[in-house]
């Protein structure tokens, strides 16, 4: 390649840090060929829904047969939006920066059972895939063209090392009385804050949300500290908040929550934390993240259950469309399966087949209310490979056959 070809991404790098920060999603610079040069990403993908490589090359195709004052927006299969701009020299095209995973709204019950059902994606990643998507930024229209004009006009100038010029900084002065009572009053604070800390992590042990309202109403907000910082308050509350999460998910553990219940909700309230743009919004943002790890708590804790069923309720829980059986369950957390067995009805009120099957039918009544897939589709993605037995199954616990079920939703 002659010199005068050669495309320097140095300068690029620098921006795409910029628009990471600014934006706070995930930004990409990749070239020609579809290789990253670099990948700012603030939070991992599922698995399930990686197919990167593909959709840098079909990028590239799309920008490179387009002018260089052309953006890319799109949508793929798993409802990921994203906005792309080509890195272009003497009209020749060496790439592009991508930002996203983005929404155009927010993500409900319904659109998480759509993306399932269209990608056959495993029912039991329905928890992961609930948190991600909603720890995904959601774009206006306005917005998102924005960033589109905003990334060709960065695509199309090489970048320019700014100057920070500061007014001189302004020391307040305290006398010693005024020191005195400052001290007073943050150790009063300390410890009240750790006192109703202690009974706030107790109450999401037990997933115990009235204890939390008692708990809140006493203290008028258990985040109220960041105010007494003047000089960085939105700081403050982002490290209060981050600080809340972790004894969070500590109580979902002492609740019994398995670590990756506990891991997607965490990870979805760091990136919520980072994005908030103002104080009211994280006093709300605290509110919602107790009550999320409450539900969790009151949704998969296995507390109460002895070693061997919390491990074979987990194994069920992360495992729904496969094949469930008490001897290939015994086999996996090695235990005897009569034994278990027994433990199981003693410490879940419910035989095993019986609980594989509640579990099972709540999970297809949310495809049977979408009416998006035939009921054999719906019954093959919970785990059932005989549709009559499906059906009976289904009856025993709702008292209506999957086709009395739609219609008397549809009703």
């Amino acid at each position: 390649m002659k010199e005068k070809d050669k495309f320097d991404f140095n300068g690029f790098h620098k921006k795409c840090i910029i628009l990471n920060t600014v934006t706070k999603m995930d930004v990409r610079l990749i070239d020609k060929d579809g290789n990253a040069v670099l990948q700012l990403v603030n939070h991992t993908i599922p698995a399930v829904l990686q197919n990167f490589d593909n959709e840098f090359l079909n990028i590239n195709n799309t920008l490179r047969k387009n002018l260089s004052i052309n953006y890319y927006y799109f949508i793929n299969s798993y409802g990921l939006e994203y906005i792309a701009a080509g890195l272009w020299k003497n009209s020749s095209f060496y790439g592009f920066i991508l930002i996203g995973p983005f929404l155009s709204s927010i993500p409900t019950i319904d659109f998480i059972s759509d993306i399932i059902s269209t990608n056959k994606l495993p029912v039991s990643e329905r928890k992961q895939l609930q948190q991600f998507y909603k720890s995904l930024s959601v774009i206006g229209s306005n917005d998102s063209n924005s960033i589109g004009e905003l990334l060709v006009n960065l695509c199309t100038y090489n970048h320019i090392d700014s100057q920070l010029i500061t007014s001189e900084i302004l020391i307040q002065q305290q006398n010693k009385a005024q020191r005195k009572t400052t001290i007073a009053e943050s150790n009063d604070i300390i410890e009240f804050r750790y006192h109703y800390e202690k009974k706030l992590m107790n109450a999401i042990t037990k997933g115990d949300k009235e204890e939390i309202a008692r708990i809140s109403k006493e203290t008028n907000s258990v985040l109220n500290l960041s105010d007494r910082i003047p000089e960085s308050p939105i700081r403050s509350a982002k490290n209060l908040l981050l600080v809340l999460n972790t004894l969070c998910r500590f109580a979902a553990e002492k609740g019994g929550i398995h670590p990756i219940h506990i891991h997607n909700v965490s990870e979805k309230f760091a990136l919520l934390i980072e994005r908030a743009p103002n104080l009211p919004h994280f006093k709300k943002l605290g509110v919602v993240m107790i009550h999320e790890y409450c539900d969790v708590v009151n949704q998969f804790s296995t507390q109460n259950y002895s070693p061997i069923v919390k491990k074979a309720v987990n194994y069920i829980e992360l495992n729904l469309e496969e094949s469930l059986t008490l001897k290939e369950i015994s086999a996996i957390i090695h235990v005897n399966p009569s034994h278990l067995s027994r433990k199981f009805k003693n410490e879940t009120k419910m035989n095993m087949i019986d609980y594989i099957n509640q579990k099972r039918v709540e999970e297809a009544k949310l495809y049977l209310q979408r009416g998006n897939s035939s009921i054999t589709e719906i019954a093959f993605m919970v785990g059932f490979n005989d549709l009559n037995y499906f059906s009976r199954v289904f009856k025993k616990f709702t008292s209506l056959t999957p086709s009395q079920y739609i219609k008397s939703e549809n009703d």
